[in-house]
């Protein structure tokens, strides 16, 4: 049997398959109905792993077992593995999502927040900060300080990272605004209509002399970028979380410099408040 060994490793990647999963798959769709030692020959699987791989694959929705002698598997039509593999994982996701539910309401995560919020052992100020390595961390960072807010965010990014945020935040900002938190942002250019807000807590002004990523929260926490987003790939996207109002003073300075600043331009703001 011969299949694109790139086309395998794009199924693997869709199914969440491994090699030998995948190439029995393949086999055993080319066949329609086939006997494990049939399989194993077409798909260059070793015999001695064939059968448990089947198993495997019958489990999880791939394929049928024809009870006769010798046993034979039966392909199923992709669409409807396709549906299988749909309601497999949003069974698995109802019950994961329960047990969270559960634990969120039970003494247990009292005595844990217990644990964390009056430790043996002081905290010092150097705990209080973080390596955040991929865009997908920085992001939950973020996300987490936003839902914490309770008087200001000053948020510094590109143009391509506002889109991000506008579609990746901001349900956490607009419900930080409805709490009362000012939030003003500085890009490089562009406007940015779809957070805009007519409460006027939120602001938005371009300035070209500000290239930098870099969010304050309240005054007292700061996760600051490395790296220009346009050169570099969201898996390798490297931040830092601090918790030191010393840092974010300074930081914080800086950035009301820039705003006042007369070469800044208010971004513009429609008549609505913030829609989707």
């Amino acid at each position: 049997m011969l299949i694109n060994e790139d086309f395998l490793n794009r199924l693997r990647q869709s199914f969440s398959l491994n090699l030998y999963e995948v190439k029995l798959w393949a086999a055993i769709l080319s066949r329609g109905i086939s006997t494990a030692g049939e399989l194993s020959d077409i798909a260059d699987v070793p015999r001695s792993r064939t059968y448990d791989v089947l198993e495997s694959l019958e489990r999880k929705g791939f394929v049928v077992v024809k009870p006769e002698k010798p046993i034979k598997y039966m392909a199923l039509p992709p669409t409807e593995v396709l549906d299988r593999v749909q309601k497999k994982i949003e069974g698995e996701l109802k019950t994961h999502s329960g047990k969270v539910e559960k634990i969120r309401n039970s003494e247990m995560i009292k005595e844990l927040m217990n644990l964390y919020e009056h430790g043996i052992e002081p905290m010092q100020v150097t705990d209080f900060s973080g390596a955040l390595k991929g865009r997908h961390n920085i992001y939950d960072q973020l996300s987490m300080l936003i839902k914490n807010s309770k008087k200001s965010i000053e948020l510094v990014t590109s143009e391509d990272g506002i889109l991000r945020k506008i579609r990746t935040l901001k349900p956490l900002l607009e419900k930080a605004m409805m709490r009362g938190v000012k939030i003003r942002i500085i890009i490089p250019r562009g406007e940015i209509d779809d957070l805009s807000s007519e409460t006027g807590l939120l602001e938005v002004k371009n300035d070209p002399s500000v290239y930098a990523r870099f969010m304050i929260v309240d005054g007292t926490q700061i996760v600051f970028m490395l790296a220009d987003d346009k050169k570099i790939h969201p898996s390798y996207d490297m931040g830092f979380w601090i918790n030191s109002d010393f840092f974010c003073g300074a930081l914080s300075k800086m950035f009301n410099q820039s705003w006042n600043a007369e070469n800044i331009t208010s971004g513009e703001k429609p008549n609505s408040d913030i829609e989707e």
